[in-house]
């Protein structure tokens, strides 16, 4: 018997491959996928329709958050790839459909904007027509964010399927360090596009580089999952409920998902966290161009700085830090060292010093990348194998939901702190100012987490499933 067909038994999860470097950085070709979608519309759109189109900001930030808001899905969309596999697997075609659909919604989306920009005369006014395009655009957010929901989810329940908790940490920090190489790239890419827009051909600038980027992005998802799930998941061996999957039904994956009290820290501390590290995301770009006069092209090329800031930290925090101090020691230091770049972004607009800013978020990305890649691994620790899907769809909701509020409070802060404060200094400073405050918060909830607790009562939830099942 040749080695390989050891290695490929599903029987045995002591004899499934070991997933190896090479695979990793291939799997995070999706993630990659995904940042330099998010370039798209947290870097491009909202600066194009705050600066260029003079939508008002929170208009933007709420239009721009529809597609975080729809996060609740990913439970459900997790349950299903728990208990459905789709054209015979659990993850890969849900990550690959879609792909497809948040790549054909991203046009949609700025064709509906260039509408709405057609009807909008010198200043914003809610006209029927301005009503109607702006539920237009909402909707096609919704339907965008609903297939990230069932990309993302997928994904990383994929990634529980394939690691262990002695290399966790060296997956989420190869595959969320490609991320920011997409963030790079993404910035690269539409700085490039949009260096030689006039006011005359931003429309057909936009347009190409909304059809370039989501081509590109579905090429990398397919890329990056072909034949992994086949080759390295332990799903099928890890789980005591895979020969009956009917029983993986939403509701019994919600009592073992809610087994615990440490579902609901953890679940409030990513709320916080990612409350506080994504408020200055509507904001960052006007900030660039309002207070420091940088062109679009220019403020566009600020996520670079910023994604080789979190691709460092990603590659030094998964291989180095947590294993010497821990996730949870980690993940304090990441959030005191973000709160206070938060603090230094919102100093460096009293200079007015592009170079400044630049340093900062250079710096941010680096606290943040420590942060995240602490977070996520003890995220993927506080998973039951038996609903990987379920589990990771409700800290994804925990995640988008968040960033959803954080995008809408950053935009309304910024509204709000312009008509009362004397300058736009301080207007943006305040987002920063609260950003901080907020990551102090979330180290209050992180304390009390505590993975054992966590999976001994998930286990006994499982039990006492079975032990139902049974009767």
């Amino acid at each position: 018997m040749a080695s390989n067909d050891l290695f490929d038994s599903p029987t045995n999860s002591l004899a499934m491959p070991k997933v190896n470097v090479l695979t990793m950085f291939r799997l995070g070709l999706f993630q990659m996928g995904l940042s330099m979608m998010s370039i798209l519309t947290l870097g491009v759109l909202n600066r194009v329709m705050i600066q260029e189109l003079h939508i008002p900001a929170t208009l933007v930030a709420v239009v721009l958050a529809i597609q975080l808001f729809v996060s609740p899905s990913r439970v459900w969309f997790g349950q299903i790839s728990d208990a459905k596999p789709l054209f015979g697997y659990h993850r890969t075609a849900y990550v690959w459909v879609g792909a497809a659909i948040f790549a054909v919604a991203s046009f949609l989306a700025v064709q509906v904007l260039w509408q709405l920009d057609a009807v909008v005369v010198n200043d914003w006014v809610w006209t029927t027509q301005t009503i109607g395009w702006t539920a237009l655009l909402a909707l096609v957010f919704a339907l965008y964010g609903l297939a990230i929901c069932a990309s993302g989810t997928a994904f990383a329940a994929l990634l529980v399927d394939i690691s262990q908790e002695n290399n966790r940490s060296k997956v989420v920090g190869i595959v969320w360090s490609m991320l920011m190489v997409g963030i790079i790239i993404g910035a690269i890419i539409s700085a490039s596009l949009l260096k030689q827009s006039t006011p005359e051909t931003l429309q057909a600038s936009i347009n190409k580089l909304f059809i370039v980027v989501p081509t590109i992005v579905f090429g990398l998802a397919i890329i990056g999952t072909l034949g992994v799930e086949k080759k390295y998941s332990q799903y099928t061996t890890r789980s005591t409920l895979i020969n009956r999957e009917d029983s993986i039904t939403l509701g019994k994956a919600w009592q073992i998902l809610t087994a615990s009290p440490q579902t609901g820290l953890f679940f409030t501390f990513l709320v916080v966290m990612t409350l506080g590290l994504f408020m200055q995301d509507p904001v960052l770009e006007p900030y660039g161009g309002q207070v420091f006069r940088m062109p679009l092209a220019e403020s566009t090329k600020l996520n670079i700085f910023y994604g080789i800031g979190v691709l460092i930290a990603y590659g030094v925090a998964g291989f180095f830090i947590v294993p010497r101090l821990g996730k949870r020691k980690t993940a304090r230091l990441g959030c005191v060292l973000v709160a206070l770049c938060a603090i230094l972004l919102g100093i460096s607009g009293f200079s007015a010093n592009p170079a400044l800013l630049k340093l900062a978020l250079l710096l941010f990305g680096l606290a943040t990348g420590i942060l995240t890649t602490a977070a996520v691994t003890l995220m993927l620790d506080l998973t039951a194998a038996e609903t990987a899907g379920t589990f990771i769809g409700a800290w994804g909701l925990a995640q988008a939901m968040s960033r959803g509020l954080a995008v809408v409070a950053g935009g309304a802060i910024l509204d709000l702190s312009r008509k009362f404060l004397p300058n736009l200094v301080l207007a943006y400073g305040l987002v920063f100012l609260l950003e901080a405050a907020i990551l102090l918060v979330a180290i209050w909830f992180l304390n009390r987490v505590n993975v054992r607790e966590f999976q001994t009562n998930a286990k006994q939830a499982i039990a006492s499933i079975l032990e139902s099942e049974l009767d």
